[in-house]
């Protein structure tokens, strides 16, 4: 081997070695995030008796929790049925902490996550109430000082109603903000300063909602500054006392850790340290399920609790319905209200929020016209768990009562369905930094028959909606539409849903688009996995000094190290990486080696279709040559959608 060779070769060993172990070394993907309102099916032993006496058939309740618990390594929960006049049911069950043997009872502790965004919502109704601001005031008039970019700012600019229901257009946590844990607990202006390119709107307000954390923050903000306290201080006179929550706290204080439950990863052994929740607002919140039932009985008095009204029963009416959507203002009932939303679970529509922290799951649900509900709250994310809690507990609180009656169904009409049939891509991404492969990994396709919209994405079974109207659609068993095909076209053809909690915004694409972009990753797949067959190859012939010629040897490295850094970098955003929020949440070796991986994609692109054509002579086989130009071309076109999308260049502790 010449010198040269020898460099080179050393180059492509090293690069591979770096990036193997940075990346390919963490191959187990994370747990799945808890999507509020999103419920993945989870077994549940055994059906309840509906003609077993109360005591009976709590008693039953209680062990079949408990088995769910068991099975899906859920240490502990605690749960509460509860009626208009009062509690039916409170109990912790399993335990609050596995290594002490502590169990869970009806007043520890738990972390109930995003339901404490509701509580943000009730302080905006009751200031409205009291003549102090309203719903339709423009963010900046009451929070000035709180920078936030909006294109559209003079024709449709953010209001308050527009951050509580998620349709500001603003992205959603970022990985600094997740990670920062700050010795002091953060000011709200302090946590709100982490990243202000958060607050971007993204589309105009006021038309698709996507889950935002930050949006509800900034409402909270709002609160603290029309009132002149520090928000948790007024949630805790106005909310928590009236209420009897007489130890929920926004704090992790050493009195709230001797009653607050441990928080477990996936084994259900495993302790989680506790998370300093920077948008304190969002999602902060420690409750006992004592206390979540008193909440939840002010839900179903309709805003009264222990013989005072705290809030008009209108205003709970009012926080229960979308209406910023283009889907809520066509009439499209459910959907995301203010921190309340419609949950279709089993055929009945609830009304409530869920909410998820590292290591721990809640969700409060309601029938406002029964006048029953329950809470649930784990101490680990096993979402099938929580579903399979509830799933028991929606069978026994509804076993007696009659079912929904479901809309008819009717024909779709031609000109409709001939206009809405396509492919679709999302168009309401919670974070922008994941849009470039959100639009691609759901693409879909909506067909219609005579009385149904066919929605499938590429790699799923189609889930089939019927027509009710003119332009809403319902699935099979389900009371209440949650589909809408929009009838203002200003942004283009579009459909939203309902469900899950926000829902979707999906926006037509012409089929020749669909085709181009995926004709260039099946080609690109195609062509990165034959450079890295190839190089098992010529690597080897290489090193044992069996390949003829060295001066061409840059014209198959730089493909190669192109192939690399495309592949590392699908691992992060496809795979996911173990302890992604303190790894990249801020300035680590990690979070550098991705940043320049990302400029090293197109670097090694661009040089390798540089050296290809100037080696376009060299003595080498034409179809060796032909493919490395092949590859490092659409290397390059990856990296140039990629920089389209801000990846090139990703700093993601910013």
């Amino acid at each position: 081997m010449t010198a040269a060779s020898k460099r080179w070769l050393i180059v492509v060993l090293l690069v591979a070695l770096i990036l193997g172990a940075t990346f390919a070394g963490a191959t187990a993907a994370p747990p799945a995030a808890a999507i509020p309102g999103q419920s993945p099916a989870g077994s549940a032993p055994g059906i309840l008796d509906p003609a077993a006496t109360p005591a009976a058939a709590l008693a039953a309740l209680q062990r079949q929790i408990e088995a769910v618990l068991k099975q899906n390594h859920t240490p502990g929960a605690g749960v509460a049925i509860v009626r208009l006049d009062g509690p039916e049911w409170i109990a912790g069950i399993g335990l609050a902490d596995v290594a002490a043997h502590r169990p869970v009872t009806p007043d520890t502790l738990f972390r109930i996550g995003s339901l404490s965004k509701s509580f943000v919502a009730l302080s905006i109704l009751k200031l409205q109430e009291e003549g102090k601001l309203n719903l339709q005031d423009t963010l900046k008039s009451r929070a000035p000082d709180l920078a936030c970019e909006n294109p559209w700012e003079q024709t449709d600019p953010v209001r308050i109603v527009h951050l509580l229901e998620h349709t500001a257009g603003w992205d959603d946590l970022g990985l600094r903000d997740l990670a920062f844990q700050p010795d002091q607990e953060a000011t709200l202006q302090e946590a709100l300063a982490l990243r202000p390119i958060a607050r971007l709107s993204r589309w105009r307000p006021g038309t698709r909602c996507s889950y935002s954390n930050v949006g509800s923050a900034a409402a909270a903000y709002v609160v603290a500054k029309v009132t002149g306290q520090r928000f948790e201080d007024y949630v805790e006179q106005n909310w928590f006392r009236p209420l009897g929550m007489t130890t929920a706290s926004y704090w992790g204080t050493p009195e709230v850790q001797s009653r607050l439950t441990k928080l477990y990863f996936a084994d259900g052994t495993t302790p989680l340290p506790y998370d300093k929740i920077s948008l304190r607002p969002a999602g902060a919140i420690n409750a006992s399920v004592r206390e979540l039932a008193n909440y939840l009985q002010f839900y179903l008095n309709r805003g009264a609790f222990g013989g005072v009204q705290l809030l008009p029963a209108a205003a709970l009416e009012r926080m229960e319905r979308a209406t910023t959507s283009y889907a809520a203002r066509e009439g499209l009932g459910g959907g995301y209200g203010l921190a309340n939303y419609a949950m279709v679970q089993d055929g009945w529509v609830y009304h409530g929020h869920q909410g998820a922290v590292k290591g721990g799951l809640t969700e409060l649900a309601y029938l406002p016209a029964a006048g029953v509900g329950y809470v649930v709250v784990t101490n680990s994310a096993h979402q099938n768990a929580l579903s399979g809690i509830g799933s028991l507990i929606r069978h026994h609180i509804t076993g007696s009562l009659p079912a929904p009656v479901k809309p008819s169904v009717v024909h779709v009409s031609p000109a409709l369905a001939h206009d809405y049939a396509g492919w679709y891509e999302l168009a309401s991404p919670p974070w922008e930094s994941n849009r470039f492969i959100l639009r691609l990994s759901l693409l879909s396709t909506v067909r219609f028959t005579e009385t149904e919209l066919r929605w499938r994405r590429l790699t799923r079974r189609p889930q089939v909606f019927a027509a009710v109207s003119d332009r809403f659609f319902r699935r099979a068993g389900e009371p209440v539409p949650t589909l809408a095909l929009i009838a203002d076209r200003s942004e283009g053809t579009l459909i939203q849903t309902t469900v899950p909690a926000c829902g979707f915004t999906l926006r037509r694409v012409p089929g020749w688009q669909v085709a181009l972009q995926l004709g260039t990753c099946a080609v690109t797949a195609l062509l990165m996995l034959t450079t890295a067959a190839f190089a098992l190859v010529w690597v080897p012939r290489k090193l044992f000094g069996r390949m003829r010629g060295g001066g061409h040897l840059s014209v198959r490295l730089l493909p190669l190290l192109a192939t690399l850094s495309a592949a590392c970098l699908a691992e992060y955003f496809l795979r996911g990486i173990p302890d992604t929020i303190p790894r990249f949440g801020q300035m680590t070796p990690w979070s550098l080696a991705l940043f320049l991986l990302t400029l090293a994609l197109p670097a090694f692109a661009v040089a390798g279709v540089v050296q290809a054509v100037r080696h376009r002579h060299a003595e080498m086989r034409r179809l060796v040559w032909w493919h490395s130009l092949a590859t490092s071309v659409a290397m390059t076109i990856v990296s140039l959608y990629l920089a389209y999308w801000g990846v090139i260049g990703l700093r993601t502790w910013v």
